[in-house]
């Protein structure tokens, strides 16, 4: 093999090896974990191909932009893999719940629309002798 050839094929394998880095990156890693609280405002099944659970929910808090301290309320819009967990999410309904999340940097069409994809959920109990769940995580995995 003469020298331009061996210098295409090491090019070639380094191309390949970071095209193969960054899809892995984008699509595969979880860039970061989390866990937002609200309210349900949608959610639902849709797809033509690829049926996937998308939601919204609606979080309240104080603007601090806003010198009057208004309310304000943000949208989290997020997506579900997991049937068990989409069921949990839609017999929750009227409730106030905690979703925990895991964030991708980019979206693949089997997963959802989102890059947020919760993967756990906690309803708040009403104070009715109820013992409150705030801070336990149903179906959370224990091993990626």
């Amino acid at each position: 093999m003469n020298t331009s050839g061996k210098i295409f094929g090491w090019l070639t394998a380094i191309v390949v090896l970071g095209l193969a880095g960054f899809i892995f990156v984008k699509f595969c890693y979880v860039y970061s974990t989390g866990v937002n609280e609200g309210d349900i405002n949608y959610f639902q099944n849709e797809g033509f191909i690829f049926k996937t659970y998308e939601g919204k929910m609606i979080q309240t808090g104080y603007n601090s932009k806003n010198s009057q301290a208004t309310i304000q309320s943000n949208e989290f819009r997020f997506s579900v893999e997991d049937e068990q967990v989409a069921r949990q999410i839609e017999n929750s309904s009227n409730r106030q719940i905690k979703l925990h999340w895991k964030r991708y940097l980019g979206t693949l069409p089997w997963r959802g629309n989102s890059q947020y994809i919760v993967d756990g959920v906690a309803v708040n109990q009403d104070a009715a002798g109820k013992q409150d769940a705030t801070d336990d995580i149903l179906s959370v995995p224990t091993a990626e």
